[in-house]
């Protein structure tokens, strides 16, 4: 098992069985999870308290993932802020457009929560590898 009770990780999915998925799997690692439902909730949440990591959906109504993270890329406060793409979009260039657009991996839908925390771990240590 591992220990992530040092990431305090914020999940945005509009979906609330996506949000029930990641939440339960980075919870059993010890990890603080918050999760909202949209981008403007995400951002009120980042204003009342930081985050490790963001798992963020690409698909969401009104404002979408691609919205969101040109939001807060733009924000010095965010830009080194690890925030990883999920998304069910497997198509070819997906992922290349999703690192284009500021996020630091992608991971697809449906999550694999046996899979899930190695799969976060080495986005996050190739991103520091930069």
């Amino acid at each position: 098992m591992h220990d992530l009770s040092n990431w305090n990780l914020l999940i945005v999915d509009d979906e609330p069985d996506n949000l029930g998925v990641l939440e339960l799997v980075f919870r059993f690692h010890k990890a603080k999870v918050r999760v909202a439902a949209s981008g403007p909730d995400c951002l009120q949440m980042l204003e009342n308290e930081d985050a490790t990591l963001l798992m963020l959906d690409i698909q969401m109504p009104g404002m979408s993932g691609f919205d969101l993270i040109k939001v807060l890329r733009g924000d010095e406060r965010y830009q080194h802020l690890p925030i990883i793409a999920v998304s069910a979009h497997a198509m070819a260039g997906d992922s290349e457009r999703a690192i284009e657009a500021g996020f630091d991996g992608y991971i697809t839908k449906p999550i694999s929560a046996m899979t899930l925390v190695d799969e976060v771990k080495g986005i996050l240590s190739t991103k520091q590898q930069v």
